[in-house]
């Protein structure tokens, strides 16, 4: 069993649903290659994606909150650095220690936990604001 998107995780504003969908697709690579015995590997390429995407991900869902005044932009940015904080422990962990089946299962039922919650919760509630309160 994959992840897929679908179409009720869509906040209505593109660039940030495609970098969604580009998340979750990078997630299903990952536990496609535990399926085939090679998640150790894929972890490596995750995190590497991670490092610059989510940054830049996050930079962007937040400089759409700023500039429609989201009033949930703080609480929104703490999860932002709450998950570059995990994310940021877990690569510490793996320099340190060296990459383990523990690991992908770590990442796998945190991160990726973590990651569905926000889109289809904290985005989708960013998402309902920026319907009602975005200038046409």
């Amino acid at each position: 069993m994959g992840i897929e998107w679908r179409e009720s995780l869509a906040i209505g504003v593109p660039e940030i649903d495609r970098q969604h969908k580009e998340l979750l697709s990078r997630f299903d690579s990952l536990l496609n290659a535990c399926k085939a015995g090679k998640g150790i590997d894929e972890l490596q390429k995750l995190l590497g994606f991670l490092d610059e995407y989510v940054i830049s991900h996050f930079s962007d869902e937040e400089g759409i909150q700023r500039n429609h005044r989201f009033p949930g932009y703080a609480a929104h940015k703490s999860e932002h650095d709450g998950f570059i904080a995990r994310l940021n422990a877990l690569k510490d962990e793996i320099n340190a220690h060296g990459a383990a089946v523990h690991h992908v299962i770590e990442t796998n039922n945190m991160l990726l936990k973590w990651l569905i919650h926000h889109i289809a919760k904290v985005d989708g509630e960013l998402g309902a604001y920026l319907r009602t309160n975005a200038a046409p």
